[in-house]
């Protein structure tokens, strides 16, 4: 079956040429790997992604789930490759030896994980699974480690995060699920969750909930949350299933995508007796849900960047294959072959307007996973801090801007191909359905005010910017003398330097009670920042892949200051075609999508708040 998941020789160049994944293996935790190990599971992970995750999508999209008798029927078709899943142990790939899993970095975690992100309703149910097992792992007591991290790191038993309530979705302060503590310590819920994903499932024996609630007393608002655990089933004293919990699945919620995806409406304690463990202390629970929603924001962004992957590589095939009208050059003549539709200007700028986003993607969220990996495993405080910072700032635009950018490229090559794309008899518009909700996960609106807000308003945070911007700065410093690159550099400059310039815009507004304008403009400028640490990105790649181009055209004796022999080249040797296109992608999206940040600019210094001052009553007359 072919590639049409994403670009293998991509994403090696970013982990490999790009990022120097050498970095890793230096740090004590990760001694042990090798660049040749992280090969080989990528190489896994795009075999097993081709020949059992991706059959499966159209399926599981037209079977969907179903709601019988108080459980849930997933796509049949998921059941083997959930087996095969699991068995590889592509669930508990960061979880440490010790634990049960393999230790790997966030980085190759991550990247094996884009090859499957693609099926996202069929990656719920494992990566569900694998959030609990974590929690589980960093803060259950040891007899619940005992009692339930073995059965969930190995697949046996399944699990789900609980948050969302009718009147609590982004306002988690509003949580009303109430906790009663019994007299042996353990607690009884009552209430209603909503947008349960992978709420209840047919896959697995047993499935493991980590419920947010509020213990009956406890203070108002997120402190006095808590975490459960809550199974499906009780456990006998022998480790065997019990009987059935109290609570109920009341509803599958039809979605426009996600199909095969069980969102569930969760109530608990309809006969008063819906047994929970607390997991970790008490009124800690936003405490330890931070630590999962933080790799959640990844996993969104990732199932952005995978979408927009499998979309943009299917519409590169269409347009290969798709023949219709003439050359530009022949286009008076009708009698003139037709040509491949990528022959045909507007065709190849959707393409390369695509592939610049996607592979800028790609370097964005890989470059703050291994932020991360440093941070988490450095020995220096002080450099730990640092590159902690970068991912606190980051994670919020991995988050929004991934996601926002992941669905308008899967909108893109539906354009591509025309009418077809618009028709079930091709993927594309199922991919668009299925990517969408990945912006609703916690709102994309959410993130830019967690960014603005959180990350760059609060004083001892003005660091985390700080770090990244000199990271920036360094980069394209360095760059500037190289000539093939210098106005690149010269524009990726200058949008740093509009980016401090509105970063201490921004602090002085905070300054002179001015809030709302921060504030109104978060997600402008959220998409701004984006836009500009993925030119500094591909401005890093185009530079690795100028010195190399340079190198292997020595080697094969081109004259790179001839056009037509380094065109010849380029033609016939398929390394010399991608560094080409490494540097024309960044050309592209420096000179052609970056300058779009001037309108985003002009726009945020007018400090025009007339997103506040309307009245609600001058919206509509209906």
């Amino acid at each position: 079956m072919d590639n049409l998941i994403l670009d293998e020789r991509d994403q090696r160049f970013v982990l490999f040429e790009t990022l120097d994944m050498n970095k890793l293996l230096r740090l004590e935790k990760y001694t042990d790997f090798s660049i040749d190990t992280f090969k080989i599971i990528l190489s896994n992970a795009q075999k097993f992604a081709i020949e059992e995750i991706f059959p499966t999508l159209i399926e599981g999209d037209r079977e969907g789930c179903k709601l019988e008798e108080g459980n849930v029927r997933v796509p049949k078709c998921f059941h083997r490759p959930y087996k095969l899943f699991n068995e590889a142990g592509w669930s508990s790939m960061l979880l440490s030896k010790r634990s049960g899993g393999f230790g790997f970095p966030i980085t190759i975690r991550t990247a094996a994980h884009e090859w499957f992100m693609h099926n996202s309703p069929f990656c719920t149910y494992p990566m569900l699974a694998e959030s609990v097992a974590f929690l589980i792992n960093a803060h259950g007591s040891k007899q619940q480690k005992n009692k339930y991290l073995s059965k969930m790191i190995s697949g046996q038993w399944g699990g789900s995060i609980c948050i969302t309530e009718p009147m609590a979705g982004t306002d988690m302060g509003n949580i009303s699920v109430k906790a009663m503590k019994m007299p042996d310590g353990t607690f009884r819920l009552q209430g209603t969750k909503i947008f349960i994903t992978a709420g209840d499932q047919d896959l697995t024996e047993n499935i493991i909930h980590i419920v947010l609630a509020r213990i009956e007393g406890d203070p108002v608002r997120t402190k006095g949350l808590s975490t459960f655990i809550v199974p499906k089933y009780l456990l006998n004293k022998d480790g065997s299933l019990g009987k059935r919990n109290d609570y109920e699945i009341a509803k599958v919620e039809k979605m426009m995508g996600g199909r095969g995806s069980a969102t569930c409406l969760i109530n608990y304690g309809k006969n008063n007796d819906c047994y929970a463990e607390l997991l970790g202390y008490e009124r800690t629970g936003m405490k330890i849900m931070f630590q999962m929603i933080n790799t959640a924001r990844i996993a969104a962004g990732l199932q952005g960047l995978s979408c927009a992957s499998t979309a943009y590589l299917h519409a590169v095939k269409y347009a290969r294959e798709r023949h219709q009208g003439s050359s530009l050059v022949n286009w008076r003549n009708g009698k003139a072959p037709r040509v491949p539709i990528i022959h045909h200007a507007d065709v190849r700028r959707m393409l390369l307007w695509m592939k610049s986003h996607v592979e800028s993607m790609r370097a964005l969220i890989y470059y703050t996973t291994m932020c991360s990996d440093m941070a988490y495993n450095i020995n220096d405080p002080t450099e730990a801090e640092k590159w902690l910072g970068i991912v606190e700032v980051l994670t919020p635009i991995v988050k929004a801007y991934c996601t926002d950018t992941g669905f308008r490229v899967t909108e893109t090559a539906m354009q591509c191909y025309g009418g077809y794309g618009y028709c079930s008899d091709y993927p594309i518009e199922q991919i668009m359905r299925d990517e969408k909700v990945a912006s609703l996960y916690g709102s994309n609106g959410l993130q830019a005010l967690d960014l603005v807000a959180r990350k760059m308003i609060i004083k001892e945070r003005g660091a985390y910017f700080m770090n990244l911007l000199g990271e920036m700065n360094t980069t394209v410093a360095t760059l500037k003398v190289m000539a093939a690159l210098n106005d690149l550099a010269g524009d990726v400059q200058a949008a740093i330097t509009s980016l401090t310039d509105i970063i201490m815009f921004f602090s002085a507004c905070s300054k002179e009670d001015k809030f709302f304008v921060p504030w109104v403009n978060a997600q402008p400028f959220l998409m701004m920042m984006g836009r500009i640490v993925c030119s500094w990105l591909l401005l890093s790649e185009a530079a690795v892949a100028q010195e190399t181009l340079l190198e292997l055209c020595s080697i094969k004796g081109v004259t790179c200051s001839d056009p037509s022999d380094l065109v010849r080249f380029i033609k016939e040797n398929k390394d010399a075609a991608f560094y080409d296109g490494k540097i024309k992608t960044a050309r592209y999206f420096i000179k052609n999508v970056l300058p779009d940040i001037c309108g985003i600019i002009k726009a945020i210094k007018s400090e025009d708040i007339s997103i506040m001052e309307i009245a609600d009553e001058s919206f509509s007359f209906c």
